[in-house]
C-alpha cells in the first residue's frame, strides 16, 4: 500500500463516482449501510451527491482515504444537529473496500472523523452497527462504550433482519 492519505471529499464527477463504486461494492458484500442489493451504480451516486451537498453546507464531513489515486474507504461525520444538541455528532458510513481490508484503513478514517470532530467543537461521538457482520470490535477497540441492542432494527442487504449496536464515546477536553 502506497502513503494513505486522509481528506476531506467534494463533490466532482470523479469522487462521485468513485464513493458510488465503494458503496455498490460494500451493499453486494453485505454491509449493512442503509441500502438493499443489488444496488444500481445510479442510486449510490444520488446518495453521493446528496451526501456531498450537505457536506459543502456544513452539515456533515465525508472523509476519504486515497491510496495513491485509489479511493480505499470512506467515512461520513455528520454534524447537522438541533440547538440543544450543538455538542454532539455521529459517525455514519464507514467503508473500506473489499480488497483494502484488514490493513488499518478504516482505523485511520475514525480517528480523522473523531478529530475533526474535536475541531469542530463537539465533546461527544455517537453511532451505530449491525449486530451481525458490523463492525463492534473495531468500536470498541477505538473506545467507544456499547449502550445497547435494538433487536430487528435494519433489513441486511440481502434480506431478513438485524439488530443494531448503539455506541458512543466522549472526545475532546471534556472526555
Amino acid at each position: 500500500m502506497n502513503s494513505l492519505e486522509i481528506r476531506a471529499l467534494y463533490d466532482d464527477a470523479t469522487t462521485s463516482g468513485m464513493l458510488a463504486e465503494l458503496l455498490v461494492e460494500t451493499v453486494a458484500a453485505g454491509g449493512s449501510v442503509s441500502f438493499m442489493h443489488p444496488l444500481s451504480p445510479d442510486a449510490a451516486l444520488e446518495f453521493w451527491r446528496k451526501s456531498l451537498a450537505a457536506a459543502a453546507r456544513g452539515e456533515r464531513a465525508v472523509l476519504g482515504a486515497w491510496d495513491g489515486e485509489t479511493l480505499a474507504g470512506t467515512v461520513t461525520l455528520l454534524l447537522d444537529y438541533p440547538p440543544n444538541q450543538p455538542h454532539r455528532a455521529e459517525i455514519a458510513k464507514l467503508m473500506t473496500r473489499l480488497d483494502r481490508r484488514g490493513k488499518g484503513i478504516a482505523t485511520l478514517l475514525m480517528r480523522a472523523a473523531e478529530q475533526l470532530a474535536v475541531e469542530r467543537g463537539r465533546t461527544l461521538l455517537v453511532l451505530d452497527t449491525a449486530s451481525e457482520d458490523g463492525a463492534a470490535g473495531l468500536y470498541e477497540k477505538l473506545g467507544f462504550t456499547l449502550t445497547g441492542e435494538i433487536p430487528d432494527y435494519a433489513l441486511k442487504p440481502h434480506g431478513g433482519l438485524t439488530g443494531t449496536l448503539i455506541y458512543w464515546k466522549r472526545i475532546g477536553r471534556d472526555r
